[in-house]
Parts: structure tokens; C-alpha cells; sequence
């Protein structure tokens, strides 16, 4: 799925920090100043909330299905250019110069026309599906700031993107599910019909993301 946003913290989380930035150079505490043990941390897997709520499901299906003959064109197309290489490859030899040039070019031209398709396809579909993703990712951010104001998270952190300096959160920080739970019953979107269940949300682990070389230049962004 193509990624439009940029990592959500919560409002309320950078509030915080504002405020503190706005202090200018502020004396560093005390060494005995007593840590908060109220602070609420979660976690959630954007893209995989936006494909647990119904609405996800529903345009997200629709657009497959749009698409559906487009993508039956480009493999029929696909499918011809294949034919004609396998013919060119068995009866080139046996061909005059003039049925070989032709074949040749025939092939070249479709070979070019399924490339220019496929990626006209590819990006109107995945403006589409960006669309999609960030009518109802806006949506979402109203849910998340709720559900944390009332839960008293501190903060809700963004994982789905590979490069979240997030690299361990127990299991039962990721309320993923319950964000999707909570924007289906606000929408009240009905659950479509037919269409199977997005994979569960997986917390990120220690182990699911390898620890980078020192050694190694870090690749910009």
C-alpha cells in the first residue's frame, strides 16, 4: 500500500514539547527529581488500522474491482507479446528477412505499448488508492486523538513505517485494533460482504528488525 503520511504522534504529546521549546534554555532538573510513572505510551499500525476499518475494506475493495479489467488487458497484452517472442524464437530461423523484421517489430511495439500501460496503470491506481488512504487516514486522526484523551495515553506512535525508530513495544501497547474498532463504530459503516479479514496488527519486536552495522552509512531519507 502506498504510504501518503508522515508519522502520527499524537496533539497532545507535542503540545508538550512546544511548550517546553518555547521556555528557551531551560536549568536541567535535579538528578533526585521523581520520574512520572503516569506516562501512556502506545503504538499503532497506521495502514493496517485503514485496512481493518470497514470503509477501508469497502473503497479499497471497490478499487479492485475497478481495476479488475484493466489488469485482464495489460495480461492479455502481456500474453501476446510472450506468444510472439516464442514464435520469433521457433520459426525465426525458417523466415525470409521481410517476416522476421515484421515479427521483430511487431513485438517491440506491443513490448512498448504494455509498458506504457502498465505504468499508466500503476499510477492512476495508486493515486486512487492515496486518495483513499488519506480521506480516511484524516478520519482516523480524530478517533486516535480521542481514544487517547480518554484511555490518558500520553502518546500513540506510528509503526507501520520500516524506518520507525521503534524497535521493541509489548504486546499490549498496540491498540491498532482498537483504533480500527473505534472508527467502525463512529462511521457506521457496515462491514462489506465477501471480503476477508485484514491480517491481525504485529507489534514490532527486538528480533524483527536487525540492529544496523556501526560500520554501515545510514541511507538518507
Amino acid at each position: 500500500m502506498k504510504r501518503t503520511f508522515a508519522r502520527f504522534v499524537l496533539p497532545l504529546a507535542l503540545a508538550s514539547m512546544t511548550a517546553f521549546a518555547q521556555t528557551g534554555n531551560a536549568s536541567p532538573a535535579p538528578e533526585t527529581a521523581p520520574v512520572s510513572a503516569t506516562t501512556k505510551v502506545g503504538i499503532i499500525n497506521v495502514q493496517q488500522a485503514i485496512m481493518l476499518t470497514n470503509e477501508g475494506k469497502q473503497d479499497l475493495g471497490n478499487l479492485e474491482k475497478k481495476f479488475e479489467p484493466k489488469r485482464n488487458e495489460l495480461q492479455n497484452l502481456s500474453k501476446e507479446v510472450d506468444d510472439l517472442k516464442k514464435q520469433l524464437n521457433a520459426q525465426g530461423e525458417k523466415m525470409n528477412d521481410d517476416a522476421r523484421n515484421k515479427l521483430s517489430k511487431d513485438i517491440d511495439t506491443k513490448q512498448k505499448t504494455l509498458q506504457r500501460s502498465l505504468e499508466d496503470a500503476q499510477q492512476d491506481f495508486q493515486s486512487q488508492q492515496g486518495d483513499i488512504v488519506n480521506k480516511i487516514g484524516q478520519k482516523l486522526m480524530d478517533v486516535i486523538d480521542k481514544y487517547a484523551k480518554a484511555n490518558g495515553y500520553s502518546a500513540i506512535l506510528d509503526v507501520s513505517n520500516p524506518q520507525s525508530p521503534v524497535l521493541w513495544a509489548a504486546a499490549n501497547t498496540d491498540v491498532t485494533k482498537e483504533i480500527a474498532d473505534a472508527y467502525n463504530a463512529q462511521s457506521n459503516v457496515p462491514a462489506p460482504a465477501n471480503v476477508p479479514a485484514a491480517p491481525s496488527a504485529t507489534p514490532r519486536t527486538a528480533t524483527q528488525r536487525p540492529a544496523t552495522p556501526a560500520a554501515q552509512k545510514a541511507t538518507p531519507k
